[in-house]
């Protein structure tokens, strides 16, 4: 996936408040549905683009989406390249010694398991099994007696589970169910899925407190009225925890 280019003035752009400028650029992924992935028009879409334009739109900002890969995404938010991340990225300390989170927009969601049909689900503890790198599933896994192998993308994952390179996936239960009923059968859920993590928030510089607590308050404002919640349910179903 390609990196927009960057100019002059948006490199100066990072240096300042976000929340003072024109534009509030809003990072993302594009490639972990139904958070966020690109459509068949080539554009952003899913869960995260409907709830940041909505936040936008309510904070009375101008704001513009930039696709980024995985790998480098917090790096370029640091260095200025966008303001805001919202691409299904869990609240974990280790992230909060290096960005800042608003409040989580989605609750902790069972982390799942899966492999090709018939698997041992034992391999969950002693096989290999694939992430994606630097996520919350991969120090999971890391910390458990299977091997962990991590690659860049989400489909990357999938395609080692279906070639042999990997016996299982871990990743969020909603991204692996859509896969799973996709199969045809080839793939299924192994072993009890796995609460990880503080839920999802969105990434700000840890200076940007302004933009931060604006997107807070709207954050709030839509838990409150049950704007969100009936967001959720329309991309995640009503199996995905609500805020009470």
């Amino acid at each position: 996936m390609k990196k927009l280019a960057l100019t002059l003035a948006a490199l100066a752009f990072g240096a300042t408040s976000a929340i003072a400028q024109d534009v509030v650029r809003m990072g993302s992924e594009g490639a972990y549905p139904p958070y966020n992935f690109i459509n068949d028009n080539n554009e952003l879409d899913g869960f995260e683009r409907e709830l940041g334009d909505m936040l936008c739109e309510r904070a009375e900002l101008n704001c513009e989406w930039v696709i980024n890969d995985w790998d480098t995404i917090i790096p370029n938010l640091v260095a200025g390249n966008y303001d805001t991340i919202m691409a299904g990225m869990s609240i974990t300390e280790a992230r909060q010694e290096v960005i800042a989170f608003t409040q989580n927009y989605l609750q902790p969601e069972p982390s799942q398991y899966v492999g090709l049909a018939g698997t041992d689900p034992s391999v969950i503890e002693s096989g290999i099994v694939t992430t994606q790198s630097n996520t919350i599933q991969a120090a999971h896994v890391a910390e458990t007696e299977a091997t962990l192998v991590e690659f860049p993308t989400p489909d990357e994952t999938i395609a080692a589970v279906r070639s042999g390179e990997a016996d299982a996936v871990l990743a969020d239960g909603a991204f692996l169910q859509a896969i799973v009923d996709e199969s045809g059968g080839e793939l299924e859920i192994l072993g009890d899925p796995l609460l990880l993590g503080d839920g999802i928030g969105m990434g700000v510089r840890q200076s940007d407190d302004e933009l931060r607590e604006t997107f807070n308050s709207i954050i709030s404002e839509m838990k409150e009225d049950g704007s969100l919640n009936e967001l959720i349910v329309k991309w995640f179903g009503e199996e995905m925890p609500l805020f009470d």
